[in-house]
């Protein structure tokens, strides 16, 4: 697909250009921690004027809790990579970070585990920086590191594993992907205003992307992990892994060469029509899309869109195996 192809190449081109200007926070990562994109970025879809979505994660501290949050990467090297990167996205024109660079958080790989299932992770936004970890992330710095937390955070999620080899299930983060995207859909219901027109019309540009690049977010996930139960009758770790380095668009690419995923093929191949048309439109930029949408009949007509999307996705997801424990366990 033309858009689809334009943003990889674009995304690609930006995040080489960009490691260029950072050998100075390279060095200080080193075998201690990683950046990673997410957002537009980590699923190859950037455009000119998105911003750059990133986390970094440090390997855990294990002699000595002196560092922030157990993490190998001192504190004072943290600031250095910090500015490294500001004045790095400065220098080739990357918008700002949003928030003014409040997000730009570091954690250590214990902190994305420890928190797993706790009421502190949605307050230390753990959930978020773990899961997106997971499903639409691209390393930018510290490549080796960031396998390794990948791999640490997927033995947390599959520790039940070794009793369950030949039928496992991974409900645990299954279930924190669901918790996700609900997470997503609240957060769009509480922070959008819908008084006045203007503000009105911004909220449904955010709904519009939500019910698009959210959605294929975390339910690509599902449909590549349904597809792997379907065809071993158990996932295991390695499955785990692959899955998290393909981008959303590239789980549903790959579905469509799976034979166990013959009778959803159609269904996927209309997903990525869609998505393509989708990051055909948002490529006008904000003001544009909100101009679009403060009409009612246009936007009445893309809303319909976004919901015809949400119905793909659902009869891709059945049309895999609507009849096995793993797809129920997504349903109920």
């Amino acid at each position: 697909m033309e858009e689809i192809g334009r943003r990889r190449q674009y995304t690609l081109q930006n995040a080489e250009a960009l490691q260029g200007e950072l050998r100075d926070a390279d060095l200080l990562l080193e075998g201690k921690a990683c950046v990673y994109a997410t957002g537009s970025y980590g699923r190859l879809e950037a455009r000119p004027d998105s911003d750059l979505d990133l986390f970094i994660v440090g390997l855990t501290d294990i002699h000595s809790k002196q560092t922030p949050k157990g993490s190998l990467l001192r504190h004072l090297d943290e600031i250095c990579i910090k500015a490294d990167l500001i004045r790095a996205t400065k220098r080739l024109g990357i918008k700002d970070f949003d928030g003014d660079g409040r997000y730009l958080a570091h954690y250590s790989a214990e902190m994305f585990t420890k928190t797993l299932g706790t009421p502190e992770d949605d307050a230390t936004n753990t959930l978020t920086g773990r899961l997106l970890l997971l499903l639409e992330s691209r390393p930018l710095l510290g490549k080796q590191v960031y396998s390794e937390v990948i791999r640490t955070v997927i033995e947390a999620y599959w520790r039940d594993y070794q009793d369950h080899k030949d039928d496992f299930i991974p409900a645990y983060l299954t279930n924190d992907i669901l918790r996700l995207w609900r997470t997503f859909c609240v957060n769009y219901e509480a922070r959008t205003e819908r008084e006045p027109d203007p503000k009105k019309a911004k909220g449904k540009v955010k709904n519009y992307k939500l019910k698009h690049s959210r959605m294929l977010t975390c339910y690509s996930a599902l449909l590549y992990l349904l597809t792997i139960y379907k065809r071993h009758g158990t996932v295991s770790q390695e499955d785990g892994f692959a899955m998290t380095q393909l981008t959303p668009v590239g789980r549903v690419e790959w579905l469509m060469q799976q034979p166990e995923a013959s009778n959803a093929h159609s269904e996927a191949e209309k997903l990525i029509q869609q998505y393509n048309y989708f990051l055909s439109l948002t490529s006008i930029g904000e003001e544009a899309l909100e101009a679009i949408f403060s009409d009612r009949k246009h936007s009445a007509e893309y809303m319909k869109e976004s919901r015809q999307f949400g119905d793909y996705m659902y009869s891709t997801l059945s049309k895999i195996d609507e009849n096995n424990r793993y797809y129920r366990i997504i349903v109920v």
